[in-house]
């Protein structure tokens, strides 16, 4: 009689990380998903749409000056003849009769002398015609048919002051802020943990003498860095707003410092050095994911400041500079023609404020799912 043992091992369960909690936690803030895939949505079109807008975002059309949003093509029925007529009458001709057949006009014209072709050209300058023709004429040339093909056009997001497209400028005025934003928030947040976790881990006198640096820097106007940084790099506004990053990270390294000083004295960092485990050991497993909440909370607030600060730079002369623009830009020369074109303003800052209102709840979000208390 044999026996027959099975030996049953089970498989141990792997522990969940602060990363995983945080993710599913996430997850389930709807609030906080919902802002993720809006903010995802801005970004992909400030990226992709100027590739596949109508128009260029330096394209001027001056028979388009502010004209309306609209879901219509440009001319409408009631333009094209007042266009028509008023480049005939620079041409000085005479328009006899005049018919819009299928989007192509045809119009009988007489002159005091003879008809010059290069006529032609006056109304192709124009943003209405295209491919104009001068045919039919008289034996003294002094009257002829002229033909052109409308050329109609869409301004989804309307024109602004220039004639020139909202839509394009709004989504590659998106490129430039979030470029902006990021670059600038990026760099400060890498430097302002670094910094404060170092200044509140090791204390006394590297305390000391790091937070005095901190406070002379916030004792200097912020309008003279601004000045230094256009001498030293120019009108590039991606290397001035990493280094207005530079500057923007003592806030942040204030915030860590003060969360360090906390952590620092918890039981596990406590034990961890006991067990002999080396500083950059501590601050990087311990001291700085810990800090990560009001982290990611301030980058959130952040980067709409930077977006506003540049803004205020480009006014000044010193940032964005025409024929490029940003969201800042164009709702500053939108609420200048409030009265008169309210698209100028309305279409720039529903961007604007959506993408504020992502990041606020992308911040809240990620704050709850980083906290460790509530793990």
């Amino acid at each position: 009689m044999s026996v027959t043992s099975t030996n049953n091992k089970e498989t141990p369960e792997l522990g969940r990380s602060l990363w995983d909690d945080a993710k599913d936690r996430l997850k389930a803030n709807r609030a906080a998903v919902t802002s993720i895939v809006v903010l995802i949505f801005i970004t992909i079109l400030s990226i992709i749409g100027p590739m596949l807008a109508p128009h260029e975002y330096d394209a001027v059309y001056r028979d388009y000056v502010k004209v309306p949003a609209s879901l219509e093509a440009y001319p409408r029925q009631d333009q094209i003849e007042p266009a028509f007529m008023s480049v005939a009458k620079r041409a000085r001709l005479n328009v006899e009769s005049y018919q819009v057949v299928d989007g192509k006009v045809e119009a009988e014209v007489t002159s005091r002398r003879e008809i010059d072709e290069r006529n032609t050209r006056r109304f192709d300058r124009s943003d209405i015609f295209e491919n104009t023709q001068i045919i039919n004429y008289s034996e003294d040339r002094k009257s002829a048919t002229v033909t052109a093909d409308v050329q109609y056009m869409h301004f989804y997001f309307g024109t602004d002051a220039n004639g020139r497209d909202m839509l394009t400028r709004t989504l590659i005025a998106g490129r430039v802020s979030l470029t902006i934003g990021l670059l600038a928030t990026l760099v400060a947040i890498s430097i302002g943990v670094i910094y404060g976790t170092v200044s509140g881990y090791f204390g006394g006198k590297v305390d000391l003498i790091m937070m005095r640096v901190v406070d002379i820097l916030y004792s200097l106007p912020f309008i003279f860095f601004v000045i230094m940084l256009v001498v030293f790099f120019g009108r590039n506004f991606v290397l001035m707003f990493i280094a207005v990053g530079a500057v923007e990270w003592l806030d942040m390294a204030r915030i860590v410092r003060g969360q360090t000083l906390s952590i620092k004295r918890q039981e596990y960092v406590q034990a961890a050095e006991a067990m002999g485990v080396e500083s950059g050991g501590i601050l990087k497993r311990h001291i700085i994911p810990n800090t990560l909440g009001p982290v990611v909370v301030y980058m959130t607030l952040l980067v709409p400041k930077v977006i506003l600060l540049e803004s205020f730079l480009s006014f000044l002369g010193l940032g964005v500079q025409e024929p490029m623009t940003s969201w800042g830009v164009l709702i500053s020369e939108g609420a200048r023609n409030l009265q008169g074109a309210p698209w100028m303003l309305i279409f720039p800052s529903l961007f604007l404020t959506s993408t504020l209102f992502a990041l606020n709840f992308i911040g809240d979000g990620l704050r709850d799912a980083l906290d460790p208390k509530d793990r």
